[in-house]
């Protein structure tokens, strides 16, 4: 065994007359558990919320949708769909027509956003998964359906129940912009509320899915679309579908990834991980005083033993490596006890879910606070607390054996 090594686990762990530094010594590896501890739960319950909000936005949002550049709209018949359908990621894709409207519902009144979708719509998406209300059908034979939000729903007191009220849609006519007559500015039409979806609040509150047919039927297009959405294979890899697809497309068109339709909503989030890492890092800063303080009462307290070792033979050089690996085990047991600790305790949340959101009545979409374990954050947090006991070991080393050592050593 190393001769630093041997005096540090020595000075760590073995008994003394004056129990003091042992004292010290365990405050500063508890101060580090708890640092270590507490910044891995944070990081691993920050994934956890990121992986709701991906989950929920997964069920609306495509994997990829394609727009064009400039104008609203483009024929779908130009568009390249069997070529793309081939690629080897893609699993599925379907046209879109989307536009803001006014909402008609017995004397009630709102403006939402219908999206027109074909009936295929319901294959590919887990929308109807979330239905509150009614079942999840656009079609009929001729018949046209509606799904409202649940905030679009709130707002005009739709009854998927009541066969008597009809949902009214208007649009502005094509062309006709200098109309100020009402009955001949709009289009309109007219469908019953099949059911009610409830999603997350941004999407409950704005759209109402329609058919296909009817959306263009109002909107007086043939072939147009707003955008084209797909759906990937499981496992596939958005980023490299996007190239293809791009590269399939040409610079006509915008293909965004999920996380890109959503880019400013995720950018807060990563933003928000990243403050909380700081912050939680200051404060781990702040608990490795405990370790100068530890080191420092050691070292003066062992003055006479690095005599002792002096007249054996050992130079200035090894007397600072002991005291600097007594750090370093300082460093490395709390680091590991609060990685150790934090695991459990992740374990344990993710198992009995023990913090729950709220009064557990159904006021969130879920019921407890959700975590997400990633390995890279595990060792993250490690390196970082070794930075920082490196940097609390290394000063009080750096300063005091010098001095205290001055008239001993040669």
């Amino acid at each position: 065994m190393r001769l630093p090594l041997f005096f540090a686990k020595r000075y760590l762990l073995s008994k003394k007359s004056h129990n003091l530094i042992n004292v010290i010594s365990m405050i500063s590896v508890g101060g580090l558990a708890i640092g270590t501890m507490a910044l891995i739960v944070v990081l691993s319950v920050f994934n956890g919320f990121e992986e709701v909000i991906k989950s929920l936005y997964s069920t609306f949002n495509p994997d990829i949708q394609v727009t064009a550049v400039t104008g609203k709209t483009f024929h779908y018949t130009a568009f390249p769909s069997e070529k793309i359908a081939q690629l080897e990621e893609v699993a599925n894709l379907i046209e879109v027509v989307e536009e803001d409207a006014l909402l008609r519902y017995s004397e009630q009144q709102y403006i939402a956003r219908f999206k027109g979708v074909p009936k295929t719509f319901q294959q590919i998406s887990r929308v109807d998964s979330m239905m509150i209300d009614g079942t999840f059908v656009l079609e009929a034979g001729e018949t046209n359906f509606a799904i409202p939000g649940a905030g679009v729903a709130w707002h005009l007191n739709i009854n998927p129940n009541n066969p008597l009220h009809l949902l009214t849609i208007y649009v502005p006519k094509r062309g006709n912009a200098s109309s100020f007559q009402f009955n001949t500015a709009f289009n309109s039409g007219s469908l019953h509320p099949a059911g009610i979806f409830s999603i997350q609040q941004e999407f409950d509150e704005r759209y109402i899915f329609v058919p296909l047919r009817f959306a263009r039927k109002l909107m007086d297009y043939t072939d147009e679309v707003t955008s084209v959405e797909m759906m990937l294979k499981p496992g596939s890899d958005p980023e490299k579908a996007q190239e293809q697809i791009a590269k399939i497309l040409g610079d006509g068109f915008a293909v965004k990834t999920r996380i890109e339709q959503n880019e400013s909503l995720f950018k807060i989030l990563k933003s928000e991980k990243t403050i909380i890492y700081l912050i939680l890092v200051f404060i781990l800063l702040l608990s490795s005083f405990n370790m100068i303080g530890s080191l420092s009462i050691l070292m003066i307290e062992k003055n006479k033993d690095m005599a002792v070792l002096n007249s054996l033979g050992a130079n200035r050089r090894m007397i600072s490596r002991i005291f600097l690996t007594e750090g370093v085990l300082i460093t490395a047991a709390g680091s590991l006890t609060g990685l150790l600790l934090g695991y459990v305790i992740l374990l344990l949340q993710q198992q009995f879910g023990l913090l729950s959101l709220g009064n557990g009545e159904g006021a969130f979409i879920i019921d407890a606070y959700p975590v997400k374990m990633h390995l890279a954050d595990f060792f993250l947090v490690f390196l970082t607390v070794q930075c920082i006991g490196l940097f609390a070991t290394w000063y009080p080393v750096k300063l005091l054996t010098p001095r205290i050592t001055n008239n001993r050593l040669k």
